[in-house]
């Protein structure tokens, strides 16, 4: 509940500041100055630049939180319990000992959503971001190519 507090919280930060550098672009365009039109024009780049991120990350929180729910509703979560330290962590060995299950997982059935979120898990348990978002992506573009069969 507080990451959706956090996101809601970014999300009107966010539209506030589209709307006054949107405003502050009109402006500047109806000044008639070739200098403020060219700055109004750049910052109407701004704001368009804006929205997409923030459709971005929220359609990709969106399908992450909806493939979750479903896999969970079907029991398929990963039921490995890790050891954390201290910081909350898992222990690196650990995961580096399942990662060949998922990792074949994936590479049995590239199609498989369900192993690309599960694999996705495992990549953000272990603090690689970069590849964890990578992989639950990699899940709901497969999800919605099932859906669409």
């Amino acid at each position: 509940m507080r990451t959706r507090i956090g996101v809601a919280i970014v999300a009107v930060t966010l539209a506030l500041y589209i709307y006054l550098v949107g405003q502050r672009a009109v402006l500047l365009v109806a000044s008639g100055d070739p200098v403020g039109i060219a700055m109004g024009v750049a910052l109407v780049l701004l704001p368009v630049v804006a929205i997409w991120a923030l459709w971005r990350e929220l359609s990709f929180g969106a399908g992450a939180e909806r493939l979750g729910r479903r896999l969970e509703a079907e029991g398929a979560l990963p039921a490995e319990e890790l050891t954390l330290r201290p910081s909350g962590r898992p222990v690196q060995a650990e995961v580096d000992a399942l990662f060949p299950a998922y990792r074949d997982a994936v590479e049995a059935d590239p199609a498989d959503w369900r192993a690309w979120y599960r694999l996705g898990l495992l990549y953000d348990g272990a603090g690689d971001r970069r590849r964890a978002r990578g992989a639950i992506r990699t899940a709901i573009s497969s999800e919605r190519a099932e859906r669409r069969r």
